[in-house]
């Protein structure tokens, strides 16, 4: 374990480097209500996606320790006991996946004290954790989603971002931060993926078959899943094809948007949609390196409508609240990008890539309030042109104001 001189010095340094490249984030205000309500407070999402600059922000004078350090990884594997008695006030644990035993004694620890707010954890693999805190900290914490910055996060940073260009960029912190080239930024992010969080996972023994697989998903950015067809064109089993999505998915590079089901007295298909945590990292998997190259892309029109997905889903998430999203098409090919269930409710939501409305793009959404009144009683068309109103019931919205839609 480091002495206590230099464990100050590291800490020292990542606070210092947390807020120079701190972004003003939806989710501040939230975590800080919680932890006055739980003892501990748990930040999943991807790596890089902001959780650690994010928790050192909102708790600047806990002790911030990196689990990813080997010897102090070693420490609380080994220890776990005295290794948390380091810490009598609590701390910042991050990536606490890499010391999941931590979990028992902390709910010991909590409990003696009944402290609110007392550990602030960080992981980038939902499964693992989600196992072990439902185990050893169910109740005691409060579990929150961060996925990297929204558009509206862009907006009040001041980050002026064209379609195109929000498309390319994505929404990792660093790469605004640091001025990175996207392209190079997620080929590395990429690659450290590959190589650090998969390379000793038994399900992929081939790992250059698994990049093809990734770079396959994104080419089916927005479509339904048919495990059969993407297990020929990879060359394995359906069931390996399913176990990797569950593995990009735990480890937040896929997001699987389920079908919503209902009897309407059609047959709806049953399969999810396939999207990426970060728009900027599907288009990097499909080879796109410029905005001119995105602007003539055939799957321009899919990675807005993921990005217009990811909106939603953060401004749902940063509330500390479940997307409840989901997408609608029956075997007739009628089809609604997006479901939004608020209670009884169901309200549709239409994406369209282009700049100029026609009426054509309410007929989904028309079909659907038919199909469900009085259960729909409005609409959305989000779109990328600048005129707004309402036709109906259905609200037609520019896509910078995605995340004003949703409670």
């Amino acid at each position: 374990m480091l002495d206590s001189l230099s464990t100050s010095c590291y800490i020292e340094a990542e606070l210092q480097n947390c807020k120079e490249c701190m972004y003003s984030r939806d989710m501040l205000l939230k975590i800080k209500g919680l932890a006055n309500q739980y003892p501990v407070i748990t930040i999943l999402g991807p790596r890089q996606a902001g959780k650690t600059t994010l928790a050192i922000a909102a708790f600047p004078d806990k002790p911030y320790v990196n689990l990813e350090e080997l010897d102090i990884q070693e420490a609380a594997i080994l220890d776990p006991r005295k290794f948390l008695s380091n810490y009598p006030d609590g701390a910042i644990l991050d990536e606490i996946q890499r010391a999941p035993k931590l979990l028992s004694y902390i709910q010991v620890i909590v409990d003696k004290k009944d402290t609110k707010g007392l550990f602030i954890l960080t992981g980038s693999h939902q499964v693992e954790l989600h196992e072990a805190v439902s185990q050893s900290l169910a109740g005691r914490t409060a579990l929150l989603n961060l996925f990297p910055m929204s558009l509206a996060e862009f907006e009040k940073n001041g980050i002026s971002l064209t379609l195109d260009e929000a498309l390319l960029n994505g929404g990792y912190p660093r790469i605004f931060k640091d001025k990175l080239n996207p392209t190079e930024a997620y080929r590395n992010y990429f690659q450290t993926y590959v190589e650090r969080d998969l390379r000793n996972l038994k399900q992929i023994k081939d790992l250059s078959t698994f990049q093809k697989f990734v770079r396959l998903c994104a080419g089916r950015v927005g479509g339904i899943l048919n495990a059969e067809s993407l297990a020929g064109d990879v060359g394995v089993s359906s069931k390996t094809i399913k176990e990797w999505i569950s593995i990009l998915e735990a480890s937040f590079i896929l997001i699987r948007l389920q079908p919503y089901h209902e009897n309407f007295g059609k047959r709806l298909i049953k399969a999810p949609k396939l999207y990426f945590t970060d728009v900027g990292l599907a288009a990097y998997l499909l080879g796109i390196e410029t905005t001119t190259q995105l602007a003539r892309d055939p799957l321009r029109g899919n990675l807005v409508e993921n990005l217009v997905l990811l909106e939603l889903f953060k401004s749902r998430l940063n509330k500390g609240k479940d997307p409840q999203l989901y997408y609608y098409r029956d075997s007739q090919g009628n089809e609604v990008d997006l479901i939004f269930q608020s209670g009884h409710e169901l309200i549709p939501i239409e994406i369209k890539s282009g700049q100029t409305f026609t009426k054509e793009f309410l007929k989904n959404l028309t079909f659907f309030e038919k199909l469900t009144s009085p259960r729909s009683p409005q609409g959305y068309l989000i779109y990328a042109g600048p005129h707004e109103q309402m036709i109906g019931t259905v609200q037609i919205i520019n896509y910078l104001k995605t995340a004003t839609i949703l409670p």
